[in-house]
């Protein structure tokens, strides 16, 4: 039944507490827009009880301000669970107390493979919604749907929405209290494609046994048969536990006969459902224009082919890592003045000494020194939310694939790699959604080798202060291609890295099968693009912000102290060599000058193994207690101007600048990375193996960039 929004009422006094409901609904069909429309930003990222399985929950609160818990479910197919991730959404779903109400979210561009899913949602037997989102993606494909008709025929109500504008959110939320809120639809009533003669022939006697066992009624008994089906593997546990009624002394013979009969149950359960959807659609679609369904299938034979697709790639990151530095310039500077007037301030209220240093030169200083890049943070993060939300990066996760499998892996393994540009963390934790345990080993050893968004400070301070602004083809700029070439080296390091795990490490099954689906193309919603962004900017400035304060404090300790005899003006470099800090890199200096780093850079190589982007943050602490000066936080000017106390040259040139920059590509200095690939992997070993291969990665790779610049005269 669809609703009639004039008939709505306001809710003005809901007493609703406590209600919990699941959004659920296949991959890519706009799920999490319609979460964050129905949300906003009152939401929160949590795992599920028991296990680390990322959830993500938010609030609904009517006008009379009662709240229900929104809980956004991993994406999936059917109830028939492939991946962890997929069984903690199923499981979840088939708590009796745990969901007062499933919101099921279907593309209307593409229902006939969505109904599948919700033709086993209905059985279910709970109170059931569809939102039946991107109607406007269907319309503008030539497709029309008669909504009153697909809500009688699934006997649930249908709202009509547009996730990516808030279009249609209103009435679905107000349907969502007035569902919660009536005591006559708190179950749906089972579908009755049930029915299906061929499915009552072949359930029937496994009913009767089940029945006899149990206390459960021909109805219950059908619905707990077909959980059983879906859950062959692990029968034993679940039938042991059904509710107590069926005793472990009962099913062994059902178990043998439901085992033989899993895969022609499961082409039966298919066909049947198919033929109920194929019914459902022939009803209520209506395709008003061919020539608009064949749209997306036109730009994907440029976009996906082999030679074509590519070069659209790299032409495409191209202009978006040249945007980046042009586009963030301005509120960079903005930034730095800001952080320049705000350490002037300071200075100014409190009398010199060691407090004044403290908070001027070693909070301000270290923290305004990463907060300087955060714009280019968020413009990276904008154009990565664009190419998402439009469809690209499923393109691109398609062409990969067949590199891939030459690696070892599959296009399983393209999601998590990708996601790891963003923070190799959520792209380990996504690799759950792999099978194959070599595939699956083998992509969270490499992940880290993806440039995530903590690298990016330190690409852009060595970047801005040592790469010429030189014009390529009047067009792009050679600090944009430095960029790019660094992502594409983590890329290459990490097939390469993939190859060697396959062959000589990690020895398994080959790859299973992939199949992936090319969502149509979308216009991306400038809303959730800009939620991600302020998403992410709260992440780095609280979290990584955390982090960056509390080791430049220590930092600044470190570079202070001991106190030089003198203590004069004339030993202020003098005092930070001899300090605690400068002490620990004149150390390791030996080891680290071949690859043409000093002993200030060795101090942050070694503060940066906690986060990458604290070398930033150090190096800016270091030459602000050298200096003494509160105007000096301008850190590009500071490298530039750094001289060789014995030649009286630059200490820091753009081949030092690129061999840094090669050495955190390809470098393991995250401890919370290391963190998570332990408790992934459930051992040491392969956390250890990891430093270990990246850490030896990064020394050769700097050591070979380096001196081979010396040897061509770059020095």
């Amino acid at each position: 039944m669809s609703v009639n929004v004039e008939n709505l009422t306001a809710h003005q006094s809901y007493s609703i507490k406590k209600f919990r409901v699941a959004l659920v609904g296949n991959p890519n069909t706009g799920k999490t827009s319609v979460f964050n429309a129905l949300t906003g930003l009152r939401q929160k990222v949590g795992n599920y009880p028991g296990v680390t399985v990322e959830k993500k929950s938010g609030m609904l609160i009517s006008p009379g301000g009662a709240k229900v818990e929104v809980i956004d479910l991993p994406g999936l197919y059917s109830l028939n669970p492939q991946s962890l991730d997929e069984e903690i959404a199923v499981e979840t779903l088939y708590s009796d107390d745990a969901i007062d109400l499933i919101v099921v979210v279907a593309d209307a561009s593409n229902l006939n493979r969505n109904l599948y899913l919700v033709s086993q949602l209905l059985e279910l037997n709970k109170p059931t919604l569809l939102a039946l989102n991107m109607v406007d993606v269907a319309k503008a494909h030539g497709i029309e749907i008669n909504i009153d008709e697909l809500a009688a025929s699934l006997a649930v109500t249908v709202i009509p929405v547009i996730g990516s504008k808030g279009e249609g959110i209103p009435e679905l939320r107000r349907t969502i209290f007035d569902i919660l809120e009536s005591t006559d639809s708190k179950k749906v009533s089972p579908p009755q494609w049930l029915k299906d003669p061929a499915l009552e022939t072949f359930y029937q006697p496994f009913i009767g046994e089940i029945a006899e066992n149990t206390e459960l009624t021909n109805l219950e008994a059908r619905l707990r048969l077909q959980r059983i089906f879906r859950e062959v593997k692990t029968f034993r546990e679940n039938a042991a536990s059904s509710n107590g009624k069926l005793s472990t002394a009962d099913y062994p013979k059902l178990n043998s006969v439901i085992y033989d009969k899993y895969d022609e149950w499961q082409q039966l359960e298919a066909k049947v459902r198919y033929r109920w959807v194929d019914s459902i659609c022939d009803k209520i679609i209506c395709r008003l224009d061919e020539e608009k369904r064949s749209f997306s299938d036109k730009i994907d034979q440029v976009l996906t082919h082999h030679i074509a697709g590519p070069i659209v790639f790299l032409l495409l990151f191209s202009v978006v890592f040249q945007s980046i530095f042009t586009w963030a310039e301005a509120p960079m500077d903005a930034i730095e003045t800001g952080v320049g007037w705000l350490g002037e301030l300071v200075a100014n209220l409190l009398p010199a000494g060691a407090l004044q240093s403290l908070i001027v030169d070693g909070a301000i200083g270290g923290v305004g020194s990463i907060l300087v890049f955060l714009p280019q943070i968020l413009f990276l993060f904008f154009f990565l939310s664009l190419l998402e939300d439009s469809g690209y990066m499923t393109r691109v996760a398609f062409m990969m694939d067949r590199f891939m499998r030459g690696a070892g892996l599959s296009g399983r393994s393209i999601i998590p790699l990708l996601s790891s540009f963003a923070c190799a963390i959520p792209g380990i934790m996504a690799t759950r959604t792999i099978r194959n345990w070599q595939e699956r080993l083998i992509t969270i050893m490499i992940a880290p080798l993806m440039s995530c968004s903590a690298r990016l400070p330190v690409y852009t301070l060595m970047i801005g202060a040592f790469i010429p602004n030189q014009r390529i083809a009047g067009v792009f700029s050679l600090a944009g291609f430095t960029l790019l070439a660094m992502y594409l080296l983590g890329v290459v390091a990490a097939i390469v890295a993939a190859l060697v795990f396959k062959k000589f490490l990690i020895r398994g099954r080959s790859p299973a099968s992939f199949m992936m689906e090319l969502p149509p193309y979308r216009l991306p919603s400038l809303r959730w693009t800009l939620l991600q962004m302020w998403e992410r900017a709260k992440i780095f400035v609280t979290d990584a912000g955390k982090i960056i304060l509390a080791m430049s404090l220590v930092l600044w300790f470190l570079s202070s102290y001991p106190k030089t005899d003198a203590g004069t003006e004339a030993t202020a470099g003098e005092q930070i060599r001899q300090s605690y800090a400068g002490q620990i890199g004149q150390i390791i200096e030996p080891v680290i000058e071949p690859l043409g780093f000093d002993w200030k850079l060795g101090i942050g190589l070694i503060t940066s193994f906690a986060a990458r982007e604290v070398l930033v943050s150090t190096l800016a602490t270091i030459y602000n207690v050298e200096s003494g000066d509160e105007n000096s936080l301008s850190l590009r000017d500071a490298l530039r101007n750094e001289t060789d106390p014995e030649t009286g040259k630059p200490r820091y040139t753009p081949l030092v600048a690129i061999s840094l920059m090669v050495f955190f590509v390809l470098a393991c200095q995250c401890m919370s990375t290391v963190a998570i690939v332990k408790r992934e992997t459930n051992s040491w070993r392969w956390p250890i193996i990891m430093i270990v291969y990246m850490t030896a990665l990064a020394y050769i790779g700097s050591l070979v960039v380096y001196q081979g610049g010396l040897l061509l005269g770059l020095g």
